[in-house]
């Protein structure tokens, strides 16, 4: 994986550097997603694997899992 990675946090998680969330970033073909709170973890997907589960997401297929 290439050293220099940029990683996008959501617009919902407002401008404080101090906010926990999920971030996002691309290297080498590849999307990798990790929490900001836990740098060090990182999942690794691709784009049709990430536009999937966001479609999913955006569907509410994923509610019962948030309560």
């Amino acid at each position: 994986m290439s050293g220099n990675i940029t990683w996008q946090k959501s617009s919902f998680s407002g401008g404080d550097d101090n906010q926990n969330c999920v971030e996002l970033a691309e290297a080498d073909g590849q999307i990798l997603l990790r929490e900001s709170n836990a740098p060090g973890t990182i999942i690794t997907t691709d784009r049709t694997k990430l536009r999937a589960f966001l479609l999913g997401v955006k569907a509410g297929g994923f509610d019962h899992l948030v309560g």
